[in-house]
């Protein structure tokens, strides 16, 4: 925004110099952009329970449209703002001696981190957020004009007593997003020891932990210490982002204050309604739902890995969640160009370049059904096959251009030189008849890690032979179509060589 505006903006500086948080399951937006329907593509961006809502199986008694039904009576008058039967079923679902006056209920998480943000922080107040992590607690307090105090995540449980001396909050994601890592609940509770004799909140994002390992959590912690505050979502566990649903749980005082500061009326009747349903499901967070859930995932979580750890360029790193992070620092292109040509064929993983510390080196994708991992491989065999298809398109541009100049073009100095056969020419270190699908070359049919079939060449020296190279070069180097040269080439130059 230029100067001009920012002083017509009735706004404090710091709101105007806001930058939105990223975020996945942005289904609409490619949509339009790639021309594919809504209906066509797998979201592996947003990280929702791979099994489905427990309206999509008949089996837990939960019918969504009589629970629409139920509320709409409710569509004709206020909430009631003390939302005792939500707050009810929330500490019974969680157990452990947690009750309604401990809930905080949230219209999502989004909403309870700005709540909490907004009763705690003054400007120039210091939060500490150990990255990578989500980035609506860096957003929620930079709203408030807070600074940010950077740990690293791997570090947490290192952090220093000085470190911690100003912070006001501690925000940690438990699992952490997007790393899927889950620390200890016995770990989380010596953290919380230090934050209290510190004066400072430790703020434990549980978004994820029923997809995880729920005994793991420490809401029972928060609801007898006023410095411990824990947040629930719905919108994964269950698989209804759409629905904007959560609570948080912490002591009666701290609960109090915040129900007393939080919008009137943030949920409304229908969320109120079916969050209520959700949350009185027999067997709370271990209900027969979310016991197979974290089975189903932990299955295809594993055979998510599996298929990723078989394609070069795509490392995988262990996960406890339904999401797993891929570095992919050793591919031929970025997190960027990934998730983008991932999206033009209906696919969407998250680009995790707005994470801080990963920059362009990671995605992350959401566990989903065996057959929706085996479209996203397929997916991405054929991105691998269309990209190397450019690049050697570039590079034979190159080619001809430093033949035309008169430069060198051996890659004699190449880490894999000789990869044929000694005294080969490199000129031509990407084929540019490739895949020329002819097996009197050498090459051959191989099986892809990414499913299918690719061609080899690894038993085709044509290309790297001194007279061929320079007659090839000499054809493609006429002032044609590269296109219509190659074909001449091919017939006058490899052919013969048969």
């Amino acid at each position: 925004m230029n100067l001009e505006a920012e002083r017509s903006l009735p706004l404090k500086k710091h709101i105007i110099d806001l930058v939105p948080a990223s975020h996945g399951g942005l289904v609409r937006k490619a949509s339009q952009e790639y021309g594919i329907s809504e209906s066509d593509i797998i979201d592996m961006s947003a990280s929702l329970n791979p099994l489905g809502s427990p309206f999509d199986h008949p089996e837990y008694g939960l019918d969504l449209s009589s629970l629409f039904a139920a509320s709409k009576p409710g569509m004709y008058h206020y909430p009631d703002n003390r939302y005792l039967q939500y707050k009810e079923a929330a500490a019974s679902f969680l157990g452990d001696g947690i009750n309604a006056v401990n809930i905080v209920p949230g219209n999502g998480s989004c909403e309870t981190i700005r709540l909490v943000a907004e009763c705690m922080l003054d400007t120039n107040d210091t939060v500490g957020i150990p990255q990578p992590t989500f980035d609506e607690y860096e957003q929620q307090c930079r709203i408030m004009g807070a600074n940010i105090r950077y740990f690293e995540h791997e570090g947490l449980m290192d952090i220093s007593d000085e470190a911690l001396d100003d912070v006001k909050i501690l925000f940690v994601c438990n699992p952490n997003n997007p790393t899927g890592k889950l620390i200890p609940r016995d770990d989380i509770l010596d953290l919380a020891k230090r934050c209290e004799a510190n004066g400072t909140l430790l703020f434990v994002d549980e978004a994820f932990i029923e997809l995880a390992d729920p005994s793991q959590s420490v809401a029972d912690v928060a609801a007898t210490n006023d410095h411990v505050f824990v947040l629930r979502s719905l919108t994964k566990n269950f698989a209804i982002p759409g629905i904007r649903l959560g609570f948080g749980v912490a002591s009666e005082k701290m609960a109090l204050a915040l129900n007393t500061a939080r919008l009137s009326w943030n949920l409304g009747s229908v969320p109120d309604v079916v969050g209520t349903s959700l949350l009185e499901m027999e067997g709370g967070c271990y209900s027969k739902y979310l016991a197979l859930s974290r089975s189903f995932i932990e299955q295809e979580r594993d055979y998510l890995v599996e298929r990723l750890s078989g394609i070069y360029g795509f490392k995988p790193l262990p996960s406890t969640v339904n999401y797993v992070l891929v570095d992919i620092s050793q591919l031929l292109m970025d997190s960027v160009e990934l998730t983008e040509r991932l999206a033009s064929h209906g696919i969407l993983v998250r680009d995790c370049s707005s994470f801080y510390l990963l920059d362009n080196d990671y995605i992350r994708i959401a566990v989903r059904t065996r057959d929706e991992t085996d479209l996203l491989i397929q997916a991405i065999g054929d991105v691998l096959t269309e990209s190397g298809k450019e690049y050697a398109e570039e590079k034979l541009k190159q080619t001809i251009e430093c033949a035309a100049s008169g430069e060198p073009a051996s890659r004699n100095t190449c880490e894999y030189y000789p990869c044929h056969f000694p005294g080969q020419d490199c000129t031509f270190c990407f084929c540019p008849f490739y895949p020329c699908e002819d097996s009197r070359t050498g090459g051959r049919w191989i099986d892809s890690t990414t499913g299918g079939k690719v061609w080899s060449c690894e038993g085709c020296t044509i290309i790297h032979r001194k007279e061929v190279v320079q007659d090839v070069l000499k054809i493609l180097m006429r002032d044609i179509e590269t296109e219509d040269n190659l074909k001449v080439a091919w017939e006058r130059v490899i052919v013969p060589n048969l």
